[in-house]
Parts: structure tokens; sequence; C-alpha cells
């Protein structure tokens, strides 16, 4: 999926968390909680669970990467539980007893947003920074659609429906957006079963950093390509703080601009080819 359509996705299923967070929270009640921040807690904690759950497991549907989907979608799960219940009652501490208002509900939800961006960015193939950059305004936006939604619908039910549906869409959209605009360098799929499909590498850049497989197992490789004449392990992408290298591990070979490597500086616009997947580097400067 290209990297406009990412964000798009990462909207959607943060929207689908949110309706589904609010459909559990609804039914549960959670009316056993008196105390009002502990109640706020509770919620908090529900809400961001499934959110994150939802915007975490993103990534790995995307790219068909059931592995990465779990794994992501486990730690995105965690923090957004911990997300969930510091920023739902910091927010109604700071409405409440500060009157800080619309800005307090804003603030609460950024710092839910922020966590949310950390666990993407730590788990997805992203600087961790630009996700949190991007959950910090996603949630920031969030928390004020969502108290509008309260504000204009005159149902409650129908408010907090309306407005975790858009406060999921905002933290997953601009969690995609900020890493996308910001991105210097990924890999573009050209043919093959992910046509379309873009890998941001800008995690790997740095020198002396993780370097990056690139496979047929989602157990030995972080970017994987469903080809059956791919191997397991097929190459590995290094960077050295300002461009990549790739190296090949296979018997069948990797072919840059159709000539066959064993190691290759990359440069934009080359042309990779794997198997029966061809993929093409992307840089900026």
């Amino acid at each position: 999926m290209n990297r406009r359509m990412r964000t798009y996705y990462y909207a959607v299923l943060g929207a689908i968390g949110g309706l589904i967070g609010w459909q559990v929270s609804d039914r549960l009640g959670l009316s056993f909680v008196t105390n009002l921040y502990l109640s706020e807690l509770v919620v908090g904690s529900l809400i961001g669970l499934i959110i994150g759950t939802f915007i975490g497991i993103t990534e790995g549907l995307l790219t068909q990467n059931l592995v990465q989907a779990a794994k992501s979608g486990a730690f995105s799960a965690m923090l957004g539980l911990v997300a969930g219940g510091i920023g739902l009652p910091l927010s109604e501490f700071l409405f409440q007893a500060v009157g800080a208002g619309w800005f307090g509900r804003a603030l609460g939800w950024a710092i839910f947003g922020l966590l949310l961006g950390l666990a993407e960015g730590v788990v997805g193939k992203s600087q961790a920074w630009k996700g949190m950059l991007g959950g910090l305004i996603g949630g920031a936006l969030g928390g004020i659609l969502l108290e509008g939604a309260h504000t204009m619908l005159a149902d409650p039910i129908s408010g907090k429906a309306a407005g975790l549906v858009l406060l999921g869409a905002s933290v997953g959209a601009f969690i995609s957006l900020i890493v996308v605009l910001l991105s210097k360098a990924w890999l573009e799929v050209t043919s093959g079963k992910l046509k379309g499909t873009e890998f941001i590498l800008d995690k790997f850049m740095r020198s002396g950093g993780p370097t990056v497989a690139i496979g047929s197992s989602p157990l030995k490789s972080e970017i994987v390509l469903p080809d059956p004449d791919i191997a397991p392990q097929h190459a590995m992408l290094s960077g050295d703080g300002a461009r990549f290298s790739i190296k090949d591990m296979s018997l069948a070979g990797t072919f840059i601009n159709g000539r066959k490597i064993e190691r290759s500086p990359l440069a934009n616009g080359q042309k990779i080819r794997m198997g029966n997947t061809e993929m093409v580097y992307h840089e900026k400067r």
C-alpha cells in the first residue's frame, strides 16, 4: 500500500478502534467505580487498549505480515492501556479542577496520542519521535473533535460514539501522516503480490544502527515479501547515516538495475529485483 493510502488505513483502523472502544465501555457501564477519576482511569485504559490494538496492527495487515501485526498490536495495546489511563483522568482533572476547558481535554488526549505514537515508532520501521509527534498532534486534534461532538450532538451516547471514532481516526491518521511526510528513505514494491506497498526505512538509516533483513519469512526478516522464489532471508540493508547499502545473502541472487550484485550502495531510483518481485529505492535529500 502506498504512503498516501497508508494514512487512510491508519485513520480507518483507528476509527474502528474508537467505535469498538465506545461499544465495550458503554455495554460494561463500569458503574461499580464511584470515584470520578478512578472511573476515568478504568474507562480510559479500556478505550486506549482497544484503539492501541487497532492502530498497532495496521502496518502488519497492510504488508501481510501477521507476525508483525501481532507483535505491534500487543505492544501498542499495552501502551494504549497506559496512555488511556493517564490521558482521560488528566483531561478530566484539567477540565474540572483547573478549569482548562477544551484545552485541558486536548492536552490529556495529546498525551494519549503521544504514547500510542511511541509504540508505533518503536515496533514499526520509523523513528520513534516521528510517531510520537504525529500521535501528539492527532491526540490534541482528536480531543477537540471529541469535545465538539459531545457539545453539538444532543444525545450524549451518540456524542461519545462520534467523538471516540473521530479521536481514533485522528490519532491513527497523524501517526502515519507525520512519519510519511518526514520519511527520508523507503522501498516501493512495483511488482509481485505486494505491488504498491512502501516500506519506510528511516529507523535503519543511522550508522552502526540495526540492519534490516529482506526475505520471505516473517520470523527471519523485517521486510517480508510473499514470493516463493525469495529466500527466507534474501538480502540485508544497512545504513551509514546518509544512505543505504544492500548485501545479497541468497543463492538465487539480488539484482540492481538488472545487474547481479554481492554488495552495493543504493542510489535514489534504483530498481532492486529478488525472485519475481521488483522494488524501487527512494530517498529524499
